[in-house]
């Protein structure tokens, strides 16, 4: 599929941050442009609406779709993380990330724990693989792990 998009940092680009606020009149929340429609905020159902309308003129259809790699080398939390107190500690934790893949894209690091994907709980690398069978360009994956014993959280189009 070929959603075009370019991320800007509109903390350090004051032209980019202007173009949103004309383009939006918004300011202070998270603007998306996908194909040149503005999405203002975290809207899902706008954004994957456009993107699915961008893969149907695009062509693409989900029979030869490739699956989506996240670009992480995973393991078992609990066979390779010391315990830490009466507590096992559980997920998938991420031993390396590949350089612009979604994995990356999402914030997470070496080291980080993932707890949960899009709602269901990952006590392990089979659990995550499992969590993202049947995952299609232009989901949006909810992703909690766990950073230096902090709660995180990242949503991504993936």
């Amino acid at each position: 599929m070929g959603v075009k998009y370019q991320e800007k940092d509109v903390s350090r680009d004051r032209a980019a941050a202007q173009e949103m606020i004309d383009l939006t009149g918004q300011m202070g929340v998270p603007v998306i442009l996908i194909n040149g429609e503005p999405v203002i905020g975290f809207d899902r159902a706008k954004i994957q609406q456009l993107v699915a309308a961008g893969a149907a003129s695009s062509g693409a259809s989900s029979g030869g779709a490739q699956p989506v790699r996240f670009g992480l080398k995973i393991a078992d939390a609990q066979k390779v993380t010391p315990p830490s107190g009466a507590v096992a500690i559980t997920g998938a934790i991420v031993g390396e990330v590949s350089p612009g893949a979604i994995g990356e894209k999402a914030g997470l690091k070496s080291g980080d724990i993932i707890t949960q994907i899009n709602r269901q709980f990952i006590t392990g690398a089979a659990d995550m693989q499992h969590a993202l069978v049947g995952v299609k360009p232009g989901d949006i994956i909810t992703i909690l792990f766990m950073r230096g014993g902090e709660s995180r959280k990242s949503e991504i189009i993936v």
